[in-house]
């Protein structure tokens, strides 16, 4: 799982874990019950501090997608659910088209926030 993550934007570190796990998770690319790595191993993987790692599995755990048990290690809730089928079509359509006009990341979420009904 770790090696889908990569710190490379300017957002914090717990930042960029918490929404990489996030996504991940909404597109099913972790399932309920998926183990994550533990701490230390997240941790020593993306050369940060281990309370970093923490801090991040904190906020998921808030969030209820993963749950910390005891000698279970961090795993993804039960009741984490990925997005619907159409709606990841869509966003893999979004993501196309912006990789092929020159659009980065940043600017195609600035566009949808923009055109979401409030």
């Amino acid at each position: 799982m770790d090696r889908r993550i990569a710190l490379t934007g300017s957002a914090s570190p717990v930042e960029q874990i918490r929404d990489q796990i996030r996504g991940l998770i909404a597109t099913g690319q972790l399932a309920a019950g998926e183990p994550l790595p533990s701490v230390r191993q997240l941790a020593k993987d993306l050369a940060i501090a281990p309370g970093t790692a923490a801090k991040a599995y904190r906020a998921l755990e808030q969030e209820g997608l993963v749950e910390t048990r005891i000698g279970g290690g961090t795993r993804v809730s039960a009741t984490a659910s990925s997005t619907p089928g159409p709606v990841l079509d869509h966003a893999r359509g979004l993501v196309d088209a912006s990789l092929q006009t020159g659009v980065d990341v940043e600017d195609a979420v600035r566009i949808v926030r923009a055109i979401w009904p409030r």
